[in-house]
């Protein structure tokens, strides 16, 4: 299973139609610096229904779920971005 991460700081773009695009996100590391990754492409997952994700993280239609290609270290990974719409807050699975 991934670990999650709450509250994770993301810069993205919001267009007229109401659409979200992820394009950066900033991760604290161990020493407690603030390591950032750009974002090399992504995938909005579509839900109609709640559900829990395989990472663990149960969410609804009303969330909205990011596939995300990222750099890191020279390999390039797929991360999960979870938008909360209520809260307006993102949390991450890695």
């Amino acid at each position: 299973m991934s670990r999650i991460i709450d509250n994770v700081d993301v810069i993205c773009e919001h267009k007229a139609d109401g659409s979200v695009i992820p394009l950066r996100f900033r991760l604290l590391n161990e020493d407690g610096v603030y390591e950032a990754y750009t974002i090399k492409g992504y995938r909005q997952l579509y839900s109609k229904e709640t559900y829990r994700t395989p990472d663990g993280v149960y969410v609804c239609s009303k969330d909205r779920v990011f596939e995300c290609r990222v750099l890191i270290l020279d390999m390039y990974r797929t991360v999960r971005l979870y938008f909360d719409l209520d809260k307006v807050s993102w949390k991450i699975a890695i």
